[in-house]
């Protein structure tokens, strides 16, 4: 017997515990005789149900089924002597619908309410009106307490189901996939940042502005406009913007502000700018400019805070699949090669002539070769920046564990300041960096590696250099270069693979400072693959 198996057993009990005292003790009290043989049956009844869903086999149905005839029949034998019986049938229902959820509690409804009509109608012709409406109105009070039986049912089945987490996983992203059809703003964060900052640089002569957004326990940067010859902004706005999203509230210093955009679930984000020196403050009502422009922005703060979310779940999603082909690989394909190169030392222990020794000892090299590289990739696909203080710091440590494995000196010199980029943004600069470190170490034979992480948020800029063979003719089945552009192109950043005049290839991965201007997002042609 399974624990929800238990729990239905002692919910059914205590229920037919309960209602045959409450039955019994008004019968003793009137001193009803005909009733009290009456409900003595349905007690034994009720014992009999009890034991045997407790220690018999038989179906769920054939005793629900049983005991609810078995009750009907009683009350209807019993309905012309005395009417207090009829409370019992509101108890089959119940029961059934605990074990099988509503299509047990109709079973038993129908089986009691045919025996209770059918048998009096038999045994004494006909029902009275009192006697009809007793029945009806218990029946129908067993007909709630049934329903309210299924949904326990239910409830208690999609607790101990396995699945259950994943069909309603399923359900959801089902419905997401058929809402995101209707959504006329899309699901891009930066592309709905550009709109908001955009409405605030239509309201207030800002020379820059910058759009935070929550992570963790700190805000980022999401994207940044600026005038080109402007050099606002920077610390002010964001102490000012961190201020702004503690109290919940707009705050102004000077030509500095900074307001939340605020939705049903709390603080989405935070708008900061600095405004022209050229505009006097005296002229225009910024507190009641900045007021209006957080009402205007409340629907694009829904619309913000639905891409973030969805941007979360699909990173989380992403994060989740890599794990599990890590596991795979190691659990699979690494020992399957592994018990290969078991099989080849024994054919070395007994090689026939020093020819097949040799060649046996071949192949030992290359089985340890496809072994050193699936770790690799299992390494590769396990690491993320994850919860790791910065991205130069998950930098650093892929970097260690490649050296560790490939033996190759990797050097990480890193320019951080504590504000982050988005987790996307980090993710892909992450796996780009990764790429170009692995891609240096397996296909460049480089000696050494050398690697520079500056991330002055929302700008950032990695360079990847080694001394190895450079530029290689690309093979057919090589997509490193490919992923790397492709990457690129989802965060707008710009990607350089050049040769180096001394020897070797750089790899540099760029994001500008104006990243919500159009004239800085990335195109086709701005990952540039040179030779």
């Amino acid at each position: 017997m399974t624990s929800h198996d238990r729990q239905f057993l002692r919910l059914s009990a205590a229920a037919r515990g309960f209602v045959l005292i409450a039955l019994v003790a008004p019968v003793l009290w009137s001193r009803d005789s005909p009733a009290l043989v009456a409900l003595a049956a349905v007690g034994a009844a009720w014992v009999v149900g009890t034991l045997i869903q407790a220690r018999s086999g038989w179906p769920d149905a054939t005793t629900s089924t049983l005991e609810a005839a078995t009750v009907g029949i009683v009350c209807g034998f019993s309905i012309h002597t005395s009417l207090a019986v009829l409370g019992a049938l509101s108890v089959p229902p119940f029961v059934a619908g605990l074990r099988m959820g509503w299509r047990g509690m109709l079973l038993a409804l129908s089986a009691e309410l045919a025996a209770v009509v059918a048998i009096p109608v038999a045994a004494f012709g006909a029902l009275t009106g009192d006697q009809a409406f007793g029945a009806f109105t218990w029946c129908m009070t067993g007909l709630g307490m049934g329903l309210i039986a299924g949904f326990v049912h239910a409830t208690l089945e999609q607790e101990t189901d396995p699945l259950a987490p994943y069909h309603y996983a399923q359900a959801l992203i089902r419905e997401l996939i058929d809402l995101s059809g209707g959504l006329s703003s899309g699901l891009e964060p930066v592309a709905l940042g550009g709109v908001i900052l955009s409405a605030v640089r239509d309201d207030l002569p800002a020379e820059s502005t910058v759009l935070y957004v929550p992570r963790g326990d700190t805000l980022t940067p999401l994207i940044t406009k600026s005038a080109p010859e402007s050099g606002a902004g920077g610390t002010a706005t964001d102490e000012l913007a961190v201020e702004a999203w503690a109290l919940s509230r707009p705050l102004v210093d000077g030509r500095v502000f900074a307001f939340p955009l605020v939705s049903e679930a709390g603080t989405i984000a935070v708008v900061a700018g600095v405004l022209s020196d050229r505009v006097d403050l005296r002229l225009i009502a910024l507190e009641q400019k900045i007021a209006a422009l957080g009402e205007q922005l409340a629907a694009s703060a829904v619309h913000l805070d639905t891409a973030l979310l969805f941007a979360s779940f699909r990173d989380a999603a992403t994060a989740e699949e890599r794990r599990r082909l890590a596991r795979e690989m190691h659990d699979g394909v690494a020992q399957d090669i592994a018990s290969l190169g078991y099989l080849v030392d024994a054919l070395a222990a007994r090689a026939a002539s020093p020819e097949q020794a040799a060649r046996i000892a071949v192949l030992r090299e290359r089985i340890t070769a496809v072994v050193a590289e699936v770790r690799r990739s299992v390494l590769t696909l396990r690491t993320t920046v994850g919860t790791s203080e910065s991205l130069g710091t998950a930098i650093g440590a892929i970097a260690r564990n490649l050296t560790e494995v490939s033996h190759v000196p990797i050097h990480v010199t890193l320019d951080e300041r504590t504000t982050r980029l988005r987790p996307e943004v980090e993710a892909e600069l992450f796996r780009i960096a990764q790429e170009a470190m692995t891609n240096a170490v397996r296909h460049a034979h480089a000696t050494r590696i050398d690697v520079h992480c500056q991330v002055h948020a929302p700008a950032a800029t990695i360079t990847v250099t080694d001394d190895g063979l450079g530029l290689q003719q690309a093979r057919s089945d090589s997509h490193g270069l490919e992923i790397m552009h492709e990457r690129a192109l989802l965060i707008g950043a710009h990607l350089t693979i050049t040769d180096r005049e001394a020897g070797g290839a750089a790899v540099t991965v760029r994001i500008p400072e104006q990243s919500g201007d159009p004239s800085s997002v990335a195109s086709d042609n701005d990952a540039i693959v040179s030779a």
